[in-house]
């Protein structure tokens, strides 16, 4: 398989990430150093948030929202938050929690690590580090499956957590939060049928998939069939009430849901500003013709939230686009470091 196709809906990790120039590496200290020593202010404060993603190519959708704390009005800044766009693997913080919403309970974790998944041809697919198709065959936790969903943003694991949940389940979910914007597919593999323009996407074995993965692709990753897609305001407006408990009825179950989350790779690529607790699960995609990176989440520090979604949708001919990339990640990293800053107890 060509690499492109391998880690074409990849974690906001080493696919994406990597691909960045070491001299970008290094977070800008300009914007960092614009806030210090500056009283908040909330309009001062977004304009220089905003400037930061001028000139990016494609659609960029972004959201930011800090509720009111210490003694401040909060802070909000979106650009384009309603519209739809394609987020990848963003989605899989879905399954996690409609997951651990059909085992809420003080024995959440002892649920979990007790029930075991199938591992096998019906739920492999690419782009699965961990449980490494075909070569892993038998049954693991669904714990072990959620944490590698999330950690490494392993499709297999994916698979498996919504064969054993119910996508139907998880959409049903999606729905009553209220989030409008959010699709989500049949499957990973299903997802991946579909851009191949596999005769029947919603059965696609791996037999099929492994005879067809380098081929082109007959549909586009945003579409309306299946697809894993949001807006901005739905992912903040999830991950607002998701990472305070509001889907859950147990202490146990958030803590499990945090510990969960706090492992996406994004965290520590990007990374996010130091002294915060933070909370990310990313996604991209890389295929010639088009391109997605989106990271959404939220960090926690002295006492409150600040909440995020940022995601960009563009189109380049080459199978990767570092230079967009990395001026994405530094923009995305500037504006949480200069948030923090103004929002930070003085």
């Amino acid at each position: 398989m060509s690499q492109s196709r391998r880690t074409f809906m990849a974690a906001t990790g080493a696919a994406a990430f990597g691909a960045v120039p070491l001299a970008m590496a290094t977070p800008a200290s300009a914007a960092t150093s614009a806030s210090t020593g500056a009283k908040f202010n909330a309009p001062a404060l977004r304009r220089r948030v905003l400037q930061l993603f001028q000139g990016l190519p494609g659609t960029v959708s972004i959201k930011f929202h800090a509720p009111a704390a210490n003694g401040d009005g909060g802070f909000d800044a979106s650009s384009n938050s309603a519209q739809r766009v394609f987020v990848a693997s963003a989605i899989k913080t879905f399954v996690l929690c409609e997951t651990l919403r059909q085992v809420d309970g003080p024995d959440v974790v002892k649920t979990l690590t007790n029930r075991v998944l199938d591992l096998n041809a019906s739920v492999w697919n690419v782009d699965s580090a961990t449980f490494n198709p075909p070569n892993l065959i038998g049954q693991v936790s669904h714990r072990t499956a959620l944490e590698a969903m999330i950690n490494h943003s392993d499709n297999t694991g994916t698979d498996m957590s919504i064969k054993a949940v119910g996508i139907d389940k998880i959409r049903a979910f999606t729905a009553a939060a209220g989030l409008h914007k959010t699709l989500l597919p049949e499957s990973t593999r299903s997802f991946i049928g579909y851009l191949l323009g596999a005769a029947d996407y919603k059965t696609f074995t791996w037999a099929e998939l492994t005879a067809t993965v380098d081929g082109p692709f007959v549909n586009p990753p945003l579409n309306n069939v299946q697809t894993l897609a949001s807006s901005a305001d739905d992912l903040v407006s999830y991950y607002s009430r998701a990472l305070q408990g509001k889907f859950f009825k147990h202490t146990e179950t958030l803590t499990e849901f945090q510990r969960i989350l706090s492992f996406g790779d994004a965290i520590y690529q990007l990374p996010l500003p130091l002294g915060v607790s933070a909370f990310v699960k990313g996604g991209s995609i890389d295929a010639p013709g088009f391109h997605g990176l989106c990271i959404p989440g939220g960090m926690f520090f002295d006492d409150r939230w600040v909440f995020f979604s940022l995601a960009i949708n563009w189109d380049a001919k080459a199978e990767s686009d570092p230079a967009t990339v990395g001026t994405f990640i530094i923009a995305t990293r500037d504006a949480l470091a200069l948030i923090k800053k103004d929002l930070e107890k003085k």
